[in-house]
């Protein structure tokens, strides 16, 4: 998934979800919190990958990925390619009205507007692209 592409939640909590990354979520996938101040949104096959990379931990590691799960919201698009975020995970990261909605290879990202613009401007200077594609052997 890639792109960057800025919607507003509307007043019931549902956001559009782009046509291109909705061709690559599908019409039911999962949206749940990110270790960063994000949703991620994974579409069904990368969501089972991640089930299943989880149970093939040990139970106490399991444990530690209790917020992901408990905080995971199966969603699905409306006739005109919107989801419902709840406002537990809206609550979460403090989602706006304004909203970034990123594509980041596997998944999908919702942040708020102000977070991802501080975020990206950190991110996207020449020196960090340089020193990430350097460590990563790109």
């Amino acid at each position: 998934m890639t792109g960057t592409y800025q919607h507003t939640l509307d007043a019931k909590g549902r956001l559009f979800i782009p046509a291109k990354l909705r061709e690559e979520l599908g019409d039911t996938f999962y949206v749940t919190i990110s270790r960063e101040k994000c949703l991620c949104a994974y579409n069904e096959t990368n969501w089972q990958r991640y089930r299943d990379k989880a149970d093939a931990l040990p139970y106490s590691q399991q444990n530690a990925l209790r917020p992901i799960f408990s905080n995971a919201a199966k969603v699905e698009l409306d006739a005109q390619g919107r989801i419902l975020l709840t406002q537990t995970l809206r609550d979460k990261i403090a989602l706006g009205r304004e909203v970034t909605v990123v594509g980041v290879n596997n998944h999908a990202e919702f942040w708020n507007k102000a977070d991802w613009d501080r975020v990206c401007a950190e991110e996207s200077t020449p020196e960090n692209l340089a020193a990430v594609m350097d460590a990563l052997g790109f």
